[in-house]
C-alpha cells in the first residue's frame, strides 16, 4: 500500500523478522536480498492486475507479437525519516508510450515538461523540414540531372573534336609528304609547296581554334549550371550548418539538465559524469534506466537505500536473452558512470567480479614435452592477465616455465569455462599450432550442462546453430545476436542425456566467437537453454554470491582436443572429465 508518499509503498506485510542488509546492493553483480525479492513480487502482481494503463508486454494471447516489447523493473528498499521501511518503483525507458506512470517514480529529467528545450527542439524540427523540402525540390534534381548530362555531353563532344583534329593531323602531314615528292620529281613548284604548307598551318590553327571555343562553350553552360546549383546547394548546407550547431547545443543542455545526486548530497550533470567515469559522452537513454532514476527520486527525498534488484518483465528483444521475471544486474555501457557517482557515500557491497575465485585451484598439466603443454583450467580462473586480476594461465605458465618464449598463448578459454587448453613454449611452436586453429584443424569439444529439459520434438537429437554476434556496447561483455553487423558463429550440437531436470550436450564450435556456446543455448532461437550457473545470459543473471564469491561455476567444460604436433607432426588427442 502507498504511504502519504505517493512513490513510497509499504510492504503488504510485516517485515520485521527480516534483516536488513549491512551494505548497499551492488548493483552489477548481486544475488538480490530478501526484502528486494519481496518488494520485485509485490510490484510483478500489481503488473498482473493493474488496469490503469496497458503496455504490450507480450504476455497474453491477445497481445500483438510483432508490436511487443518486453520491459526491465527497478525496485529500491529504502527507509523512511520515520524509520519505516518500504520501496519505490521504476521502469527503464518508457512504460505504455509515457516516461511517467503513476506510482513509479518519475523521471530524472523530462524533456516534455521543459518548455525551452521543446522549443529549441521545434526549431531543429522546423530546420529538418526545410532541409527536407529544399532536397526533395524538383529543381534541385532537375539542376542536378542537367549539370551531369552537361558533363557527359561535353566530355562527348570534346573527344569527338579530338579524334577529328588527329585524323585530320594525319591528312595533313601525308599531304606535306606527298607535295614534297611531288616537288622532288619536278610536278610541283616551290611556290605551291610554300602555298600548300601555309593552307596546311592555318587549318591546324583553325582546328585548335574549334577546340578552344568548344572547351569554352561547353565551360560557360556547366559554370551557369553549377551556380544556379550551388545556389541550392549552398542554401541547403547553410540550414545544416544551422542544425548541427543547434542540435550540439540543445545536446549539452539536455545532458545538463540530466542532475545526479549521490548520499553525500553532490550533484554532476551526465555529461560531467561520462567524463570522468567514462571518457566518452553519454549513449542514448543514459539516465532514463531503473536505479538512476529510483536513487535520485530517494536522494531527494531524504529516504535511505536498503537494497535493490531489476527484473525482466514480459517478451525478450530477438537480439538478447532476457528472461520473463528473472532478476539481471544494472548495464554497464549507460549506467556504470552515473551509478559510480551516485553510490559514493554508501557503504555498497564488494565487487565479486574483482576478486580472485581461482587464486587457490590448481592448474593441472595434462602433457609437456620441449615444444607445448597442454593443461586443465580450472572453471574463474583467467586465460590471459585482465585489468584488475593478474593471476591466469599465462602468468602461471611463465613462472613454472621461465625458460619459455614467444606468446605462449595459442588460444582462449573464457573465464567461466574449464577444460583443455594448448600452449606453445616456443615461437616455432606457437607460429605452427596458431595456423592450425586459424585453418580449423583443430578439433574440440565442449560438455554443457543446461538448465531444463530439451524439447526433442521440437530439437531434435542434434543439429547446427547459426546466429552472428556482436557485443553489447551497452553492457559489455554481454554479447547479442545481430543478423545485420554480427560475426559469423556456427556451433553443432549433439544431445548427450537429460536428467533430473537438465540436458547435458556436447558442443562443437565451428567458429570461436566470445560467449558463442553460452549464447547459442541460452537463445531463444538457438536452444532455449541456458547452462547451469551462467552469471550472464542463464538464471542468476544478476550475479550470485556467497560471501563475496560467486557461488556456482558455469557448466561449460572443454573435454576434448585434438592437433597436430607442430614439431613431430605427430596427431595427438586429449581427453578430461568434467566436475559436474
Amino acid at each position: 500500500m502507498l504511504s502519504d508518499d505517493s512513490y513510497f509503498t509499504l510492504f503488504a506485510q510485516s517485515v520485521d523478522h527480516i534483516a536488513q542488509p549491512s551494505r548497499f546492493t551492488f548493483p552489477f553483480y548481486y544475488q538480490p536480498h530478501q526484502l528486494a525479492v519481496l518488494a520485485a513480487e509485490q510490484l510483478q502482481q500489481h503488473l498482473k492486475e493493474q488496469k490503469s494503463w496497458h503496455h504490450n508486454f507480450g504476455l497474453n494471447e491477445d497481445d500483438d507479437s510483432a508490436l511487443a516489447s518486453g520491459k526491465m523493473f527497478g525496485v529500491l528498499v529504502v527507509k523512511n525519516s520515520d524509520g519505516e521501511l518500504g520501496y519505490l518503483l521504476a521502469f527503464s525507458g518508457k512504460l505504455a508510450d509515457s516516461s511517467d506512470v503513476p506510482g513509479f517514480v518519475p523521471p530524472v529529467f523530462d524533456i516534455y515538461q521543459d518548455k525551452e528545450l521543446i522549443a529549441e527542439q521545434n526549431l531543429i524540427n522546423q530546420l529538418n523540414s526545410e532541409i527536407a523540402s529544399l532536397s526533395a525540390a524538383p529543381e534541385l534534381a532537375a539542376l542536378t540531372a542537367r549539370l551531369s548530362e552537361q558533363n557527359h555531353s561535353a566530355e562527348q563532344e570534346i573527344s569527338e573534336q579530338q579524334a577529328h583534329m588527329v585524323e585530320r593531323r594525319k591528312q595533313r602531314k601525308a599531304a606535306r609528304a606527298r607535295a614534297k615528292g611531288e616537288l622532288a620529281c619536278g610536278e610541283l613548284s616551290s611556290d605551291q609547296l610554300t602555298k600548300l604548307e601555309i593552307s596546311l598551318a592555318g587549318q591546324s590553327v583553325s582546328d585548335k581554334k574549334q577546340l578552344l571555343s568548344l572547351k569554352e562553350l561547353w565551360r560557360e553552360q556547366i559554370s551557369t549550371t553549377s551556380q544556379q546549383l550551388d545556389s541550392l546547394v549552398d542554401a541547403i548546407d547553410s540550414l545544416k550548418q544551422q542544425r548541427k550547431q543547434r542540435s550540439n547545443q540543445l545536446q549539452q543542455q539536455f545532458f545538463s539538465r540530466y542532475q545526479f545526486l549521490n548520499a553525500q548530497s553532490e550533484s554532476r550533470d551526465l555529461a560531467d559524469v561520462f567524463r570522468e567515469y567514462a571518457n566518452h559522452p553519454p549513449p542514448a537513454g543514459a539516465g532514463d534506466c531503473a536505479a538512476p532514476k529510483l536513487l535520485q527520486y530517494a536522494y531527494l527525498h531524504q529516504l535511505t537505500p536498503i537494497a535493490l534488484a531489476e527484473f525482466w518483465w514480459g517478451k525478450s528483444p530477438s537480439s538478447e536473452i532476457r528472461r520473463h521475471r528473472q532478476f539481471y544486474p544494472s548495464c554497464q555501457g549507460k549506467c556504470f558512470p552515473i551509478l559510480t557517482h551516485m553510490l559514493k557515500g554508501l557503504a555498497v557491497d564488494d565487487n565479486p567480479l574483482l576478486a580472485n575465485s581461482a587464486q587457490d585451484k590448481e592448474l593441472e598439466i595434462v602433457y609437456q614435452d620441449d615444444d607445448i603443454l597442454v593443461v586443465n583450467k580450472p572453471a574463474e580462473l583467467l586465460s590471459v592477465p585482465g585489468k584488475n586480476i593478474q593471476d591466469s594461465v599465462y602468468s602461471r605458465i611463465k613462472q613454472t616455465f621461465p625458460d619459455a618464449t614467444g606468446s605462449l598463448i595459442v588460444h582462449r578459454l573464457d573465464m567461466s569455462t574449464s577444460g583443455l587448453m594448448v600452449l606453445a613454449l616456443n615461437p616455432r611452436a606457437h607460429k605452427h599450432l596458431q595456423k592450425q586453429f586459424i585453418n580449423r584443424v583443430v578439433q574440440k569439444r565442449y560438455l554443457a550442462l543446461l538448465d531444463g529439459v530439451l524439447n526433442v520434438d521440437e530439437y531434435g537429437r542434434e543439429g547446427t546453430i547459426n546466429l552472428p554476434l556482436i557485443v553489447d556496447f551497452d553492457d559489455r561483455p554481454r554479447q547479442k545476436v545481430c543478423q545485420q553487423t554480427g560475426k559469423n558463429a556456427e556451433t553443432y550440437w549433439q544431445l548427450i542425456e537429460v536428467n533430473q531436470q537438465q540436458s547435458r550436450v556436447h558442443l562443437y564450435p565451428k567458429t570461436g566467437r566470445t560467449h558463442q556456446l553460452r549464447v547459442h543455448c541460452a537463445h531463444p532461437k538457438g536452444l532455449n537453454l541456458p547452462m547451469i550457473g551462467d552469471d550472464l545470459y542463464g538464471k542468476n543473471s544478476a550475479g550470485k554470491t556467497l560471501n563475496g564469491i560467486r557461488e556456482q561455476r558455469l557448466h561449460l567444460h572443454a573435454e576434448h582436443l585434438s592437433f597436430i604436433h607442430p614439431i613431430s607432426q605427430q596427431p595427438l588427442t586429449f581427453e578430461v572429465s568434467s566436475d559436474f
